[in-house]
């Protein structure tokens, strides 16, 4: 049995195993891309790269044999730059978007794609988990959103824009009207509390999302009633009151207390607010740069001067947003700040280093090529956009199910399992680094089962081997040589007569998008 030492630490591994066994049983975490556990590795990714000692270059551990006294790194500055190196090649020859533009563009981050195709499928109690997950007053900004997420819609190119915010609001709605409306799940209490300052839509959201964290939050606003500008600026006739009341009662429901006719302000209330509470957000709305001044804050060019990464000011343990820092005006920003914020305020309270909200990774495939429109219509509604009825309070379920099906569906199906879109984020890798002419974008819709997307393959194989394991009688092959090899079924047949039996374990196995389940039908609430 061979005994060899990786990263200083000795590891003893049976006859046959590889170095990439062998570091796993250290608990050695190496990247893989083309290598999966009861499959031949192929060694292609180059991924999974590390340096043995007496060994000129790196070599790829997943089919490197464990041999008796070797000692390997994995984690040297030199490995660290071929992985990534590694994936930003893998990325120069990426056909599609992580995210699709509309995402891309809401201020809030919100997954609108998977949204959409969860009302296109019934599916309204996800619907309205995956809008909440991002944005706390769904109902209000599906009211009053400029909804800048639609003025990049690549659906505008072919037609129309899809109705984003009006299927924002649907979905909200509904979840209102419902017996039990939406209540997120929260952490067990942690004995630590916040002082928000400002009950608009930045104070709001800052309280929602963390309240789920388990902390104590109190509100404090001058006003009498909670809803700042979204109550006092906005007219009944674009934004009803009974709207805002019922989702600021959901916030409340979570535990948020509310304490009006509070003003707050002078550095000696922040410095009381400090002592009282373990955390302090501030969201009042404008601030002169004399006021904040007065507050004890350092002043930037329109309002309280923050990080721009975790909104915390110059006093240790507050944080400010929403038009407090900047003056965009647009309620959706607010919302956005106040979530942003809390995820800076609950890794300060945790202890935590605090590094702000987790950024996403994002490859784009930019303007469309010739033909190209027509490939990403393929399997899409073809009809003009839905308009509410006359005199309606929004969609029906009809309206928003056919609105529905008329999204693009530019994202990536598999984003959040995609290895290559991980480990780019991990290892920093730049999507544009490597610059070259970039394949057609291609979608078979054929499979009943699974969409193939052959510009996000890499050729690892695995659904190969995949089909061969399930003796699939056509399967999957290499087609082509060097550059232009690709995946593709024999005999230029579809997808659909390669893959009978084993279309669902070969996209489980696909290490990117390129082969992903596609929508089904879902239940209503």
């Amino acid at each position: 049995m061979p005994r060899l030492t990786i990263d200083n630490r000795e590891v003893e591994v049976d006859d046959g195993a590889t170095v990439l066994d062998a570091a796993g049983k250290l608990g050695i975490e190496i990247p893989t891309m083309c290598f999966l556990k009861g499959y031949e590795p192929s060694t292609s990714c180059m991924v999974c790269v590390v340096k043995v000692e007496g060994r000129d270059g790196l070599v790829a551990s997943c089919g490197l044999p464990a041999e008796d006294g070797m000692h390997v790194e994995t984690a040297s500055p030199e490995i660290i730059d071929a992985r990534r190196a590694a994936l930003e090649l893998l990325l120069s020859d990426h056909v599609g978007d992580c995210m699709g533009p509309c995402q891309v563009v809401c201020p809030a981050k919100m997954d609108i794609p998977v949204m959409i195709r969860q009302i296109a499928a019934g599916q309204l109690c996800d619907a309205i988990e995956t809008v909440k997950r991002d944005i706390a007053l769904p109902a209000v900004l599906g009211r009053i959103c400029p909804a800048p997420c639609e003025n990049v819609c690549r659906r505008r190119q072919y037609d129309d824009t899809v109705s984003i915010c009006l299927l924002k609001r649907y979905v909200a709605d509904v979840d209102l009207q419902s017996a039990q409306p939406y209540v997120p799940v929260c952490k067990a209490k942690r004995n630590k509390s916040v002082a928000i300052i400002g009950a608009g839509p930045a104070g709001l959201a800052a309280a929602y999302y963390l309240l789920q964290e388990g902390f104590d939050c109190t509100i404090f606003d001058e006003r009498d009633e909670p809803g700042g500008m979204l109550r006092y600026s906005v007219g009944d006739d674009e934004l009803p009151k009974d709207v805002l009341d019922a989702e600021i009662g959901l916030i409340t429901k979570l535990g948020a207390e509310f304490k009006g006719g509070t003003r707050i302000d002078g550095g000696g209330a922040i410095d009381k607010l400090r002592s009282d509470f373990d955390a302090v957000f501030i969201a009042v709305g404008e601030v002169e740069k004399e006021q904040a001044e007065q507050m004890g804050f350092e002043a930037g060019p329109k309002g309280i001067a923050i990080d721009p990464g975790t909104y915390a000011t110059n006093i240790e343990g507050v944080f400010a947003g929403g038009d407090a820092v900047r003056r965009r005006k647009m309620a959706v920003r607010a919302v956005a700040d106040g979530k942003e914020a809390a995820a800076s305020i609950t890794q300060y309270l945790a202890g935590e280093p605090v590094t702000g909200p987790r950024r996403q990774f994002n490859t784009r495939m930019g303007k469309l090529l010739e033909g190209e429109m027509e490939k990403l219509m393929a399997g899409v509604s073809k009809e003009q956009r839905v308009l509410p009825s006359v005199g309606s309070d929004g969609f029906t379920m009809e309206q928003a199910r056919a609105e529905s099906s008329r999204c693009m569906h530019c994202d990536c199906r598999k984003a959040d399992d995609c290895k290559l879109r991980i480990y780019s984020r991990e290892y920093k890798a730049r999507a544009g680094h490597y610059k070259s002419e970039r394949r057609t974008f291609v979608q078979e819709f054929e499979h009943p089962e699974i969409i193939y997307e052959p510009g996000k393959c890499i050729d690892c194989g695995l659904c190969i081997q995949t089909a061969e394991q399930a003796r699939e009688r056509l399967g999957l092959t290499f087609i082509g040589r060097g550059f232009d090899v690709r995946v593709a079924v024999p005999f230029n047949k579809s997808i659909a007569d390669g893959l009978r039996e084993a279309a669902g374990k070969c996209a489980a196995v696909c290490p990117t998008g390129a082969l992903a389940i596609r929508d089904g039908d879902g239940g209503n609430c």
